[in-house]
């Protein structure tokens, strides 16, 4: 089986880790912590950014510095990661989800200004599968209505949007470090600011909230959230060779596109002239003239050994949402985060991946689509 997703491990990974454990080292403090921080930063091109436990835990986190709580609003995407809106509730605050474009997936910033009320407080900007959102038009909306933007570029890192790095252009921005992204501590994430106040306010939350001259004195509820020295070893080493895994992902994306570009029936994912898409996975939509349906494209990869996942299901179709009042009745508001839940699927995608495994993927949905077109 191919797998849609396998990691490459840095060279200095096993030195940096052995340090920690040889040391002593391995749980929350430590030199590697600070060391991943400050390189992790520079690579953004921030002033500062804050270790945490996963991706999640740093949206929480973004969110929870701001002061975000019940009786708030937080504007997504519809089409995200449902962590996104975990995020927004962990806060009491109400996640408002708006469709996204068809052809980046990201969210639709023309639809964003009709969804902002008296409550809302923050723009939250996924860069879905590592295509930078149109942050502009984000921006004016922020300035216009004094709202927060905290990205969401968990699946981007190293993308840029007209030339500058995305998850800098929010007040305070969310990275993800889990096995399958371009960046990897196994579990883990990072918050990224230039506001010193913050990133300090982020640093004391992620800790318990200890008083500043009294430990275990606590005038606030905070998180434990703290991300291991053993885990920012791992992320050093891989963040000392992010280049090569960024240009393993761009090398990726170019084949599949010259071996599928002729397929009838498969859309292929774009880049924008003002965007570097990181491909974190390589996606495409299965439109109903390539004769299956993406739920049968996928079994019958698998039955010839090739692993793929869904596009994520649209947040306004999440029950655990639904059941605490959100959306309901509103289905008709989200027809392209529909559309594309039902029709896209992830190819294998890992930095690991051959191209021999590459051209085995597009041998076997060239077959496909010749038996589809014969049944035609």
């Amino acid at each position: 089986m191919i797998p849609v997703n396998q990691p490459l491990i840095a060279n200095r990974a096993i030195t940096y880790v052995s340090d920690c454990i040889k040391t002593g080292w391995v749980s929350s403090a430590g030199s590697y912590i600070g060391r991943f921080e400050e390189e992790f930063a520079k690579f953004i091109g921030v002033k500062y950014a804050v270790t945490t436990t996963n991706g999640t835990t740093a949206l929480h986190l973004a969110l929870a510095t701001l002061g975000i709580g019940p009786g708030d609003e937080v504007i997504l995407p519809d089409h995200t990661m449902f962590a996104c809106a975990d995020a927004v509730c962990y806060t009491g605050a109400t996640p408002v989800v708006v469709d996204v474009e068809r052809d980046t997936w990201n969210m639709d910033t023309k639809k964003i200004e009709k969804k902002i009320t008296k409550r809302t407080k923050v723009i939250m900007p996924v860069h879905i599968y590592g295509h930078p959102v149109d942050m502009d038009p984000i921006i004016r909306l922020a300035k216009k209505y004094r709202l927060y933007i905290v990205e969401d570029a968990a699946e981007a890192h190293g993308a840029l949007y007209k030339k500058k790095t995305v998850g800098s252009f929010g007040h305070i921005n969310a990275f993800s470090f889990y096995a399958n992204k371009i960046i990897t501590t196994g579990e883990g994430g990072m918050v990224v600011t230039n506001d010193s106040k913050l990133a300090a306010r982020a640093r004391s939350l992620k800790d318990l909230a200890h008083s500043p001259n009294h430990r275990f004195l606590h005038e606030e509820i905070g998180f434990n959230y703290r991300l291991t020295n053993l885990q920012a070893a791992l992320g050093l080493a891989q963040l000392e060779e992010v280049n090569r895994y960024i240009a393993k992902k761009q090398w990726m994306a170019t084949l599949y596109n010259q071996l599928l570009t002729d397929i009838e029936g498969i859309t292929l994912p774009v880049q924008k002239p003002w965007a570097k898409n990181v491909y974190w996975m390589y996606s495409i939509l299965v439109e109903d003239r390539f004769g299956v349906t993406r739920d049968e494209l996928q079994h019958k990869l698998k039955e010839k050994g090739v692993d793929t996942r869904t596009f994520f299901v649209p947040l306004h179709r999440q029950p655990a949402l639904i059941k605490l009042g959100y959306y309901r009745g509103n289905e008709k508001d989200y027809p392209v985060s529909d559309d594309i839940s039902a029709r896209g699927m992830y190819l294998p995608s890992g930095l690991a991946i051959t191209k021999k495994q590459i051209e085995t993927v597009c041998n076997a949905i060239h077959e496909i689509a010749r038996h589809a077109k014969k049944r035609r």
